[in-house]
């Protein structure tokens, strides 16, 4: 009889995982409070939107099957995955309250089970939270004792929401918290079925994973938010160009290309709460929360500081199109979009903003209260604008053309935070093109020359 794991929790995450898991000919058992999720799974649909998702449900069906009962998914299934959500709170560390829930279910059905089973929390949650959080709820309903009765392992995933299967199934490293070497051994061997990459294994305790999986995270929020510097540096820099630089610094081994483009700020479910709980954590064990305090503080001043640059150009009043209300492309995902911010920004000075996503329309109209007119397709939403600001590299965005944007007759300013469009933009007619990071060839070079032309003239007596 082969393997049979369970995920609790039927998002983006867990439905993905198990339809991931199923894709390898394991059988899954999926776990969700809500019988719209559960119905969807047991028909062969997706219960969530995510990319490719509905694909894998349909042809693994016969190995995926869903239930409202815990108890059902733990005594038939040997090991079983945790996928709630574990949101924010008002101190910026990640609440336990759906976790303790789903723990509480499991722990009542570990009671009843013989053998050994083994439970793996995948969202995210700081230090000590399983061990002195959620493992007592185990052992307070199931009667048994961890690392006897039952194993644990805190093993989060690294994915992006547009890409949770593809990056599940093919991580650059798997992270295994364990209570002891056995519920590390026994979450390793079900992962060496499924992860098919040969990804390496990084086992530790379950307090050393906990705080690698935020650091993580806020470590490439800190790369972003450099990022985003250099191109801030570069757009007021006489010859200044974010790609030149960062394609050079890049080429440094240890820094890398990845995450270096500067552009606006980072957004999303994951990479902002996780630079703010580092800093909690930090601060609560008094360690210095200086360097993840100040790159939540600079992220969350790009947003202003574009509508700035907007000011430059169009007087209040005018008509600004937003392309992008995604955190990202691809995505339907709002949640600390950097689009958002600009678009409130936008209206609160006094601009008329018109928007378009090709994802992520409904999400945004929620969002923004109506502030905004949010049309169903990209040439609807530059008709008669005076400005375009271009806050992802959609497809739908980087296959526009000048005359999508202007027809010559008045000048349309295209600002593109990505520098995505094409070459042609930069000199057609009607349009005046801002590549953010990318100076202006009219900035005057008085903007560096003062700082140095009497300093080296001291020297040679010039």
């Amino acid at each position: 009889m082969g393997r049979c794991i369970s995920v609790v929790g039927l998002g983006k995450l867990g439905a993905s995982m198990a339809a991931g898991i199923a894709s390898r000919g394991i059988d899954v058992i999926g776990v969700d409070v809500n019988h719209s999720a559960v119905d969807a799974v047991n028909a062969g649909r997706a219960p969530v939107q995510e990319t490719g998702l509905a694909d894998v449900i349909a042809v693994n069906r016969s190995r995926l099957r869903a239930t409202l009962d815990h108890a059902d998914a733990v005594l038939n299934s040997e090991l079983t995955f945790v996928i709630v959500p574990t949101p924010s709170d008002d101190r910026g560390a990640f609440s336990l309250q759906y976790a303790a829930y789903a723990f509480r279910e499991i722990g009542r059905a570990l009671a009843q089970k013989r053998g050994r089973h083994t439970v793996v929390l995948t969202s995210t949650v700081l230090p000590g939270a399983t061990r002195h959080g959620l493992i007592p709820v185990l052992e307070g309903y199931s009667g048994k004792t961890c690392g006897v009765g039952f194993g644990f392992c805190y093993s989060p995933e690294f994915i992006a929401l547009g890409s949770v299967i593809r990056d599940f199934l093919n991580p650059d490293f798997l992270l295994i918290g364990e209570f002891d070497a056995a519920s590390g051994d026994h979450l390793a061997a079900c992962y060496r079925e499924f992860i098919a990459n040969g990804a390496p294994m990084a086992r530790m305790s379950l307090e050393n994973a906990e705080l690698a999986k935020i650091s993580i995270n806020a470590f490439v929020t800190a790369k972003i938010t450099f990022a985003n510097m250099l191109a801030d540096i570069c757009d007021r820099m006489p010859g200044g160009d974010v790609d030149v630089v960062s394609n050079a610094v890049g080429l440094d081994s240890r820094i890398g290309r990845r995450y270096l483009t500067g552009g606006p700020g980072y957004g999303g479910p994951c990479f902002p709460r996780d630079n703010v709980a580092l800093a909690f954590f930090a601060n609560a064990v008094g360690a210095s929360a200086d360097l993840p305090e100040t790159v939540d503080r600079l992220n969350r001043s790009i947003a202003p500081r574009i509508v700035d640059q907007v000011a430059r150009y169009v007087p209040a009043g005018g008509t600004v199109a937003v392309l992008g209300l995604a955190y990202k492309p691809a995505s339907h995902v709002v949640e600390e979009a950097q689009a958002i911010q600009m678009v409130k920004a936008l209206v609160d000075r006094q601009y008329r903003v018109v928007a378009y996503d090709p994802l992520a329309g409904p999400s945004a109209q929620q969002e923004i209260h109506g502030r905004a007119v949010i049309f169903d397709s990209v040439r609807s939403c530059l008709r008669d604008v005076d400005a375009v600001l271009v806050v992802n590299a959609d497809p739908a965005f980087t296959a526009l053309t000048p005359a999508d944007v202007s027809d010559g007759t008045r000048t349309v300013t295209v600002i593109d935070l990505w520098r995505c469009l094409s070459a042609a933009f930069a000199s057609a007619p009607g349009i005046k093109y801002v590549p953010y990071g990318r100076a202006s060839k009219s900035l005057p070079i008085a903007a560096i020359s003062d700082l140095w032309r009497t300093s080296a003239a001291r020297y040679v007596g010039v």
